[in-house]
């Protein structure tokens, strides 16, 4: 498991893993053609944000992907 999980609106979209930053592939965040990595071992791929210091960027593909995913219940 990643050692820590992210949520937005108690949606899960994504975690710190080895201080990379990755967040869950949906149909909606693919157009910014990020890198796919994998978390830990037996985990599926997620997608790897590269330019964390861009905060407008990063809350842009935080949303997207939130989009997309159910929420905590």
């Amino acid at each position: 498991m990643g050692e820590y999980l992210l949520y937005y609106n108690n949606i899960l979209f994504g975690g710190i893993y080895d201080n990379r930053f990755l967040v869950k592939i949906v149909e909606t965040n693919k157009k910014y053609n990020m890198e796919e990595e994998i978390p830990y071992e037996t985990a599926k791929p997620m997608y790897l944000i590269e330019d964390i210091e861009n905060r407008e960027l990063l809350k842009e593909i935080i949303i997207e992907t939130c989009k997309s995913l159910p929420k905590k219940k």
